[in-house]
């Protein structure tokens, strides 16, 4: 177990991944939670993408975990009749949106919404192929939009098509996502991302029909609409997780307010103890290239510095040509990013009030072993929550994170700073648990004799959301601790 790197990487599975031994190395490169983009292939594909996976970490003795992503209701043109149609600047071009539209040309396409003309006006300009074309509305007659296309190009099938400054009024959660639900509780999937959210609402909604489908996934919502941006915290407070989605979202509220955007939720998402992902594009140029370019380097090395738990891989691992040398690229900027981090500046501190016992611990376990300058935290959870509590205050100590419970174990895998550890404490005390978890890190090499560590647990070990108890303890011969204080 590697406990250098802080941040989490995570990549999407696809046909780049499928290619013999490619999974294998890139779970080398150190990916922490593999991505299932349910928006592509067979279901079929996806639970053996799901099944390959969980046996190789297996064999290579590693925590990962899986995140299955919703397509959600994304707007789409239909396919054209003779392949892509190149769109001249200034030229009439018409949005069909009735069911029976013919095939599209060069004049005309059908679109997926056949509610899109109820929800644009004359003057709003339509974002097509994440921001590459861009049309401006004239009207709308009888399911028809008519436009005139501002920026041209070519346009071939299924591209998306989004209203700059947002406002589309589909549902967070298609028949398709619906049926995806339950595809992700078959695979023992960790995390569930939910795509175009706009309110609590739709996060609630999910929830019910992933624990009605037999699945405790966590679920993350994937922020890319404008509207959301007006109920950003109680879409928060309502997951467990977010991610920063910056392709439609960059297109819908304008690329340039994008980078101050990005900054704000993850600061919000921290503050209400929420894990937060950074999406999209991140190192674009690894599709076709086996290095990243500089502005890809600064990109997610910014990510890391603000306080990103993870950075996400998508097209690059999926189906570029390099998907192992993509994670190593972003696990080497992580690294250097992380080495930047001045502790003292840069330790958080205590939310104004501290209403939960294991929240309290969490922050007073990151005070004091920064300052004894303990070697490691750890932390004897049953959920993994005091692990998620100790991840939010930043510590030069790796927190480690003992769990007999495997799906604790893979969500936690998300965490930053965060290591899990399988460890089942049996029938002992506290002394006795503690004892055992200080053997097992000494015998895997992560503790060394005289090493200072704080530990956390709780007065009954066991116990779902019992953590009350904090020891300073020294690592003593053989692994075993030596108490210093009991706090």
């Amino acid at each position: 177990m590697s406990v250098s790197r802080r941040t989490k990487i995570i990549a999407t599975l696809g046909p780049a991944t499928d290619r013999p031994g490619m999974l294998r190395q890139v779970l080398l490169a150190g990916v922490d939670v593999a991505r299932l983009n349910l928006s592509h292939g067979t279901a079929e594909e996806q639970l053996q993408r799901a099944h390959t996976l969980r046996a190789l970490a297996a064999e290579l003795g590693r925590e990962v975990a899986i995140l299955a992503d919703l397509q959600g209701p994304k707007i789409r043109i239909r396919n054209f009749a003779n392949g892509p149609v190149l769109l001249e600047s200034g030229q009439r071009f018409v949005l069909d949106c009735r069911g029976e539209a013919p095939l599209g040309t060069v004049e005309r396409v059908g679109v997926s919404y056949p509610g899109l003309y109820k929800d644009v006006r004359p003057g709003d300009t339509l974002v097509l192929d994440d921001g590459l074309l861009t049309v401006n509305v004239e009207r709308i007659d009888d399911r028809e939009i008519y436009t005139t296309v501002i920026d041209g190009g070519m346009l071939s099938d299924r591209k998306g098509i989004n209203r700059l400054g947002g406002g589309l009024a589909l549902d967070a959660l298609s028949d398709k996502d619906k049926s995806d639900i339950k595809l992700a509780a078959k695979m023992g999937a960790d995390f569930l991302a939910v795509s175009f959210v706009r309110t609590a609402a739709d996060m609630n909604n999910a929830r019910a029909l992933l624990r009605a489908a037999g699945s405790g996934a966590a679920l993350v919502a994937k922020i890319e609409r404008a509207e959301v941006l007006e109920n950003l915290g109680e879409i928060i407070e309502a997951s467990e997780a977010v991610m920063v989605a910056r392709g439609d979202l960059g297109v819908e509220i304008g690329f340039a307010e994008l980078p101050g955007l990005q900054k704000k939720i993850i600061r919000e998402a921290l503050a209400r103890n929420r894990v937060v992902i950074t999406a999209t594009q991140m190192l674009q140029s690894m599709v076709e290239s086996p290095i990243p370019t500089r502005a890809e380097v600064l990109d997610v090395a910014n990510a890391v510095i603000d306080g990103t738990d993870a950075v996400m891989l998508s097209q690059e691992s999926a189906s570029g040509k390099y998907p192992d040398k993509a994670v190593a690229a972003m696990r080497d900027i992580c690294l250097a990013a992380e080495r930047q981090f001045d502790r003292n500046e840069h330790f958080v501190g205590a939310p104004p009030r501290l209403d939960r016992t294991d929240q309290a611990i969490a922050m007073a376990a990151m005070h004091l072993a920064d300052k004894v300058k303990a070697k490691a935290i750890v932390a004897l959870t049953e959920s993994g929550a005091t692990a998620q509590w100790l991840s939010r205050f930043r510590s030069p100590a790796p927190i480690f994170a003992m769990s007999r419970h495997v799906e604790s174990r893979q969500r936690m895998c998300l965490y930053r700073d965060v290591y899990p550890v399988a460890f089942d404490p049996g029938g002992g005390g506290v002394a006795h648990a503690a004892k055992l978890a200080a053997e097992l890190l000494f015998a895997k090499g992560l503790l060394q004799v005289g090493d200072r560590i704080v530990l956390t647990t709780g007065d009954h070990t066991g116990l779902l959301g019992g953590t009350n108890t904090l020891k300073l303890l020294r690592i003593g011969e053989g692994g075993s601790p030596e108490g210093m204080a009991g706090l």
